[in-house]
Parts: structure tokens; C-alpha cells; sequence
């Protein structure tokens, strides 16, 4: 998940935090250069959405473009996008903007920003349930809703909603400071109960697949920049282009819309396993990665042609 900073401190995950020099043997821009065969390095930040791109991206790799190995690398945000300019790594592809816009500009000689692959806006607040009658902060203290479900006390929203959302509209309700995990659990058995309740929700997440809510309004702007909506795109090496036209080609090209990707979330979710669920996914839908697959084809047909001419 993403979004503001707040937003990110609700994640399980922020990865592992690994030297440069821990990074895998030909994988990534200079050492896959070396060795015959296709590879290519994709850093990992462990959040659900980019979890979920870069499986995806692997399997197409490795299962449809014959790519001998793609590795995912688990990074802290910062040596990702160090990685990404000094090309240990080929591409990051869950860069939120302009949440990480200071890693783009410290590293802009390195890298280059490709277009939104996420088509929708993300979205970040507090939920309830379809059941429940309310649409708006407004609404909240004549709907039943006792309980607002939170998340850790270090996440941003977590004092915003309690120093100015909630006295701003003089919200009755109980603010429950509970890990993300005991959140999403809370949620799932209070809905299958039916129960009255609001909770912190976001998008992307397998969370809007699985359950049928809407987001509050909040008429006063009160949650502040909370309210505003992020881009989701990838960072390449300034040379991946040149050096790999067809994964250049391939991550172009790729473009995922809301319902596509929370269902794609919720499939790996279900699975237990990344690989397992994006799987599950493709069967289902394939007219959304032909593109991306004809893109990449192309450009390896024209680096072929050109090889051959030279």
C-alpha cells in the first residue's frame, strides 16, 4: 500500500535493509551485462501493491519472454533508489508520487521516471461498511458506529484523526489503536457479523476486492493532505533502454487499473504465496498483460532486425 507518509507507516513492511554488495551476481544493470542469458533485478520495498507488480513482471519474464532469471531485492526506500541510479538494480517499480519525489531528484542523474503504470488514484481514510448508514464524517455519531478500527499509534493518521478530525467533528467514537494485521482481522470477522463499525482503509489493497465499504467524506478537509491522491509509477536505469529494450519495452507498457490490481492483491493474499496468486490472476486475465507481452515482442523483433543489419 501507499500513499502519504502516514499512509506508508501503516505498512507491515518496510523491507530489508541490505548493502549493495549483498545484491545477486549477475542480476541487475552492470553484472547481467556480463554473464550470457537474459536477467534482470527489480528492487522490492515488501508493500503489498509492489509485491504484486513485480511477481507479475517476473513471471511474464521469465514464463512468456524467456528470461533466464528475474530477481526481486528486498531494499530499504532509499537504497532502492540508489540502486535503481548506479545500476545494481534494473527498475523499482513502486514509486509513489510525490511521496518519493525527493529520491528521484537526489538520484534524477541515474534514472528515469516511465509514465503511471497504476491508471486509478490511490485512496486513503476511514471506511465503513455498505450496511452501515453514513457517508460522511458528518454522519458518523447517528449511524451506531462505537469504534473507529486504527492502526499502529506511529502512523500519521492515527494522531491526525485524533487531535483534528475527530474534534473537528465532534466524533463520538472509540479511536482503537490495533497493528495492520489485527485491523484487517477485526474487519473481516466484524463484517461477516455484520456489526456497525469504521475502520482505516486504502487503495490499492486486496481489502476493496474482498469487501463492499465507502470511504468518508470529509467535508472540512480536516484529514488535510491525507486526502490527496498519489501516482504509482516506475523508476529504470538511465541505460535499461539501451542495454534491455524488451524489459524497457515490457515495463512501458504496463498499465493496471483499480480493480485489477486489489483483485490481483486479494488473489496473492488468498494464496499465501506471490506466485501462486498472480497465477490465479493471469488465468483470468490475460487481455490485460497482452500488451504489455506484444510491446515487448516488438522490441525484441526490432532489436533482432537491427542486429542483423549491423
Amino acid at each position: 500500500m501507499g500513499g502519504s507518509s502516514g499512509f506508508r507507516g501503516v505498512v507491515m513492511l518496510l523491507g530489508l535493509l541490505l548493502a549493495a554488495g549483498t545484491l545477486l551476481t549477475g542480476c541487475g544493470g552492470e553484472d547481467a551485462s556480463a554473464e550470457e542469458g537474459k536477467y534482470l533485478a527489480l528492487g522490492d520495498i515488501g508493500w503489498e501493491e509492489g509485491a504484486a507488480v513485480s511477481t507479475l513482471t517476473k513471471l511474464l519474464l521469465e514464463e512468456e519472454l524467456e528470461y533466464d532469471g528475474v530477481s526481486l531485492q528486498p531494499m530499504d526506500v532509499r537504497l532502492l533508489f540508489e540502486g535503481v541510479a548506479s545500476g545494481e538494480l534494473d527498475a523499482f517499480q513502486d514509486v509513489w508520487l510525490p511521496n518519493h519525489q525527493r529520491y528521484l531528484d537526489e538520484n534524477e542523474d541515474g534514472m528515469e521516471l516511465l509514465d503511471d503504470w497504476y491508471e486509478d488514484e490511490t485512496s486513503f481514510g476511514v471506511a465503513v461498511p455498505d450496511y452501515v448508514e453514513a457517508t460522511s464524517f458528518e454522519d458518523l455519531n447517528e449511524s451506531g458506529v462505537k469504534e473507529i478500527l486504527g492502526v499502529a499509534p506511529g502512523a500519521e493518521i492515527m494522531p491526525k484523526l485524533r487531535d483534528e478530525v475527530m474534534p473537528a467533528y465532534s466524533l463520538d467514537q472509540e479511536l482503537v489503536e490495533l497493528s495492520t494485521d489485527e485491523m484487517l482481522a477485526e474487519v473481516e470477522s466484524r463484517y461477516e457479523d455484520g456489526e456497525e463499525f469504521a475502520f482505516i482503509a486504502w487503495s490499492p489493497h486486496w481489502m476493496n476486492h474482498r469487501y463492499d465499504f465507502r470511504y468518508l467524506a470529509d467535508p472540512l478537509d480536516a484529514q488535510g493532505e491525507l486526502n490527496d491522491p498519489a501516482r504509482l509509477s516506475t523508476a529504470v536505469n538511465e541505460d535499461l533502454q539501451e542495454d534491455d529494450p524488451v524489459a524497457y519495452a515490457f515495463l512501458d507498457a504496463m498499465r493496471l487499473n483499480e480493480t485489477q490490481l486489489n483483485e490481483l492483491e486479494d488473489e496473492i493474499e488468498q494464496a499465501g504465496d506471490p506466485e501462486t496468486g498472480v497465477k490465479s490472476w493471469l488465468e483470468d486475465n490475460r487481455e490485460a498483460v497482452e500488451p504489455w507481452l506484444e510491446a515487448a515482442r516488438d522490441a525484441e523483433a526490432l532489436e533482432e532486425t537491427t542486429e542483423n543489419e549491423t
